[in-house]
């Protein structure tokens, strides 16, 4: 099909007399109720239900083969190809499907809070609460700046259309297509809003890296001197609780740029957890949820119209979007200087890695690429004891390019701006999970909030000899026996064996780089053989 015609169908769809470009937050709130597609909260935030995919479907994402970028995808499981015929087939189908609706919602922004480097986007949204969702999350412009903004890659979402896989090519009703050629994301058959945000920055992990910019899955704050610190960690090791800090400001919770001018937000907005949420615990995120945020699958007393954060029974998975400037404590615009502190954070379930240890370059890289962390017994079926999982660069499933490209861009900048590295253990002491026991958060906070100040930078550290990591000797205000995770075991032996075992994990996982240089693979990682 003619690419020429591609672009005159949509340029056909967003002229239609059903488009609402740019509608305000109180319009979409009022859309969002009366087609029935959400209800509000005693708040006033917007609660919707996304039925059968509470999650992102990552077996239905596909990168469109095109020649443009077929040589720089890593492709395999990650970034599945998917042919250009297809791509156009389904476009074509989804046009037309959204034509006939009465009303379409047109969002424009922005991703990227550097002026310099970010990317102008539109979302084509279906449901109301769906382009709520992308105006709460993505950078909004100013009325000046809407005078000039251009798309530069569009976001088509139509959850009521459903692919016939024998027919459409697709492996299920859902899809989620990249055409970095067409600069369309097209996403159809899952209510799920997440897709959105995460198919954007699958884009920016493209983009960036040719203008020299590392895009990094991480949260970031700033202290009052200017010093900046980046937190890097999977689901469960503590990055949003440890990054919300009453002393620092929050740049932002999830997405990131790193780039010759510093570290900026690519979100406008955050899209927090909201599973027993409480204002004891998190009260920067629990009084962000107000009126125009958006609820996705947390269940409202119909009475009383208050969101029960402890009902998990449409899914652990509950979330909330809400623009930044609704925590208190943050920046703005979100962009501060180069880091002076980067903590990978790792709940280990195995008890043997230490609460914290610095790291060299090498090991910094070793690190990044592995993205450990562990999987508790009851959190999926199967699983019956704990189970080391890793996901590369803390952020695989939107990684387009080789991961080493990411590691290298990161080696690099650690050496130009001297930043110090450090491996955090959030997980168990004293024995694996169901023998020790969690590492206290105080303990945890402290150790974090030294490294931050640079009180850990000339003390004195140990090498463990497992995997090879500098454990400081001495952290005011932390018992020095849970330093090292070997003295807190009762068992030596047992430890040293379990120890091995994760070590011959990593080295395990390590093996899908191939090629990495051995700078990394030999000085970067466990010591064991």
């Amino acid at each position: 099909m003619n690419s020429l015609n591609l672009v005159s169908d949509l340029k056909d769809l967003l002229n239609g007399p059903n488009v609402h470009t740019q509608w305000s937050v109180p319009q979409l709130v009022e859309a969002a109720t009366s087609r029935g597609e959400a209800v509000l909260t005693k708040e006033g935030a917007v609660t919707a239900e996304t039925g059968k995919y509470t999650g992102r479907s990552p077996k239905d994402k596909y990168m469109v083969e095109e020649e443009i970028s077929k040589d720089k995808i890593d492709w395999g499981n990650v970034n599945r190809p998917i042919s250009s015929e297809v791509f156009e087939n389904l476009y074509t189908k989804v046009l037309a499907h959204l034509k006939q609706k009465e009303e379409l919602f047109v969002f424009k922004g922005f991703a990227g809070a550097d002026p310099e480097s970010r990317l102008h986007i539109q979302t084509i949204n279906e449901y109301a609460w769906h382009n709520l969702f992308a105006h709460q999350l993505f950078i909004r412009p100013t009325a000046e700046e809407m005078k000039i903004h251009e798309a530069e890659f569009t976001v088509v979402y139509a959850p009521t259309f459903k692919a016939d896989p024998a027919v459409d090519g697709t492996e299920s009703e859902t899809f989620i297509i990249v055409s970095m050629e067409k600069k369309v994301i097209l996403i159809g058959g899952t209510e799920y809003a997440g897709e959105m945000k995460k198919s954007i920055f699958s884009i920016m992990n493209y983009i960036l890296p040719e203008k020299g910019i590392l895009p990094m899955h991480c949260s970031a704050n700033v202290g009052q001197d200017g010093d900046v610190a980046l937190f890097f960690g999977l689901s469960g090791t503590g990055k949003t609780t440890l990054s919300a800090d009453r002393d620092r400001k929050l740049i932002g919770d999830d997405e990131h740029g790193w780039s010759d001018n510093g570290v900026f937000n690519i979100e406008g907005g955050c899209y927090a957890k909201t599973i027993n949420l409480s204002r004891e615990n998190e009260p920067q995120i629990f009084d962000a949820i107000r009126f125009g945020s958006v609820l996705e699958n947390v269940v409202v007393d119909t009475e009383t119209r208050i969101p029960d954060y402890d009902d998990g029974s449409l899914t652990e998975n509950t979330r909330a979007a809400y623009p930044i400037h609704a925590i208190e404590n943050s920046i703005h615009p979100s962009m501060a200087g180069h880091p002076k502190t980067i903590v990978f954070l790792t709940a280990d379930a195995f008890g043997v890695l230490p609460p914290i240890s610095k790291l060299t370059k090498e090991q910094a890289m070793y690190h990044f690429l592995s993205g450990y962390t562990s999987k508790l017994a009851g959190t999926e079926r199967g699983i019956t004891s704990p189970e080391a999982t890793f996901s590369t660069c803390f952020g695989s499933p939107f990684l387009p390019l080789h991961a080493t490209v990411y590691a290298e861009m990161l080696g690099n900048k650690i050496d130009e701006h001297d930043v110090e590295v450090f491996l955090v253990n959030t997980g168990w002491t004293g024995g694996e999970y169901g023998v020790g026991s969690r590492m206290k958060l105080s303990y945890t906070r402290t150790m974090v909030r030294a490294a931050i100040k640079g009180e850990l930078h000339n003390v004195q550290t140990e090498q463990e000899d497992v995997f090879g990591l500098s454990i400081p000797q001495e952290v005011p205000g932390v018992p020095s026996e849970v330093l090292n995770p070997r003295d807190a075991w009762a068992d030596k032996a047992a430890y040293d064996k379990k120890a091995k075992e994760l070590a011959q994990k990593f080295q395990d996982n390590f093996k899908k780089f191939g090629t990495v240089s051995a700078d990394i693979s030999v000085h970067g990682g466990p010591l064991t053989k």
